[in-house]
């Protein structure tokens, strides 16, 4: 099982500025380079400062120069933001400037605050549906000479300028939870990402479960690759790890604030809550954080991602935004690729 690592920028304040949350997150993304991780995944969203990623290309471009071994994933592009001709050009772009370490990790979103923004009366179910229209078309496009009628793009035959380093093209990774979800990536072709968000193991199995369900289905296709995405931390103490699940609690609150899009937010900041409401909510508190999320010391953990890997997955990645400071993220880090990575070295 490889291992990579998941990160944005972040705040749930104004105390600190873009640049110095983007200086430590390029730090994080050295480390985990430097460290032999596998790929480095970063997103797409808009007008929130809880994850700040507004293009990802423009950051994986910058990531090329300052990492020479991990692969390069959006993780992921929002499909009903994008047009088929722009996202095939930019993502070959990028595959060209970081010399062909791309991967493209493609979902229909997850926020009605992005939508009603960027495109006002979508939803959920019509976002799957751009997706769906979305990917075929962006690889037709890299082949060339590719026209489309569908229904919600219509353009002439075109060819992608540039076309992608990688051929025929770049590993696209569809962001899945329901089996309809499944069956499109391996019937198109696609690699899986998944993640169970907060909650336990059940769920982790019954995601893989979807996922060999529509291998079956497609039995023609050549079995792709599934990556499981979880919020991790590795202790240096009891009352490390004790802080750690009160972080990921308070995360998960704010996490489901956006979610539901009803606090005022103002400069992009969402409306803050009360700490005696996040000590209230039992379903984020900080034992269903410790228990649900891979959060322990190092043999802990190590135990925890064996079951993972006994399971068929391929791929884990350390989803390390939680709203902690970057000393905190940054030996999580270290401690995970010293302590934990060493154990699954082929």
């Amino acid at each position: 099982m490889k291992f990579s690592l998941f990160v944005h920028m972040e705040r749930l304040d104004a105390s600190q500025t873009h640049k110095s949350l983007y200086e430590e997150f390029v730090a994080l993304c050295e480390i985990a380079d430097k460290g032999g991780m596998h790929a480095i995944w970063t997103g797409e969203h808009h007008g929130m400062d809880f994850t700040i990623a507004p293009n990802p290309f423009v950051t994986i471009a910058d990531l090329a120069r300052r990492t020479s071994r991990a692969r390069l994933g959006t993780g992921t592009v929002i499909a009903p933001f994008w047009h088929p001709i722009k996202l095939a050009g930019e993502a070959a772009m990028a595959d060209i400037i970081c010399d062909g370490r791309l991967d493209i990790g493609i979902a229909r979103g997850a926020y009605s605050f992005e939508y009603e923004r960027l495109l006002p009366g979508l939803d959920a179910w019509g976002a799957g549906q751009r997706m769906r229209e979305l990917i075929p078309a962006v690889k037709g496009v890299w082949q060339g000479d590719y026209a489309h009628e569908g229904e919600f793009f219509k353009f002439p035959s075109t060819t992608s300028a540039p076309k992608p380093l990688q051929q025929p093209n770049p590993p696209i990774w569809v962001a899945a939870r329901d089996p309809n979800s499944h069956e499109f990536a391996v019937a198109n072709g696609c690699n899986v990402q998944v993640t169970p968000l907060w909650q336990g193991d059940d769920e982790v199995e019954a995601l893989i479960g979807r996922f060999n369900d529509a291998c079956a289905k497609s039995p023609h296709m050549e079995r792709p690759k599934i990556m499981l995405l979880r919020h991790t931390y590795v202790g240096s103490s009891e009352d490390d790890i004790a802080r750690a699940a009160h972080e990921l609690s308070v995360y998960y609150n704010y996490f489901f604030a956006w979610f539901k899009n009803e606090k005022p937010i103002h400069q992009g900041l969402i409306e803050r809550i009360p700490e005696e409401d996040i000590r209230a909510n039992a379903m984020l508190s900080d034992a269903v954080m410790r228990s649900n999320n891979v959060v322990g010391d190092a043999s802990t953990v190590i135990a925890r991602l064996k079951t993972y890997e006994a399971m068929g997955y391929d791929e884990y990645s350390f989803w390390i935004d939680t709203g902690m400071s970057f000393e905190r993220k940054k030996a999580s880090l270290e401690r995970f690729i010293a302590e934990v990575t060493p154990a699954f070295a082929e």
